[in-house]
């Protein structure tokens, strides 16, 4: 259908972020706190950096 063969370690890479992100949300949001932190942050642009290799269709 699409071309491009999409590296498959570009996207385990995308997944076990956007993971690590959710498992932080979730622990911080029952520890209460409601705000962006600098752990969240982090994470979020690892997540930001790592959908750039990864087609729309494969996130």
């Amino acid at each position: 259908m699409f071309g491009r063969k999409t590296d498959p370690q570009a996207i385990a890479d995308h997944k076990a972020a956007k993971r690590a992100l959710h498992d932080n949300q979730r622990q911080e949001e029952r520890a209460g706190i409601r705000e962006a932190t600098g752990i969240y942050r982090e994470l979020n642009a690892r997540v930001l950096e790592t959908e750039k290799c990864v087609p729309w269709y494969r996130r």
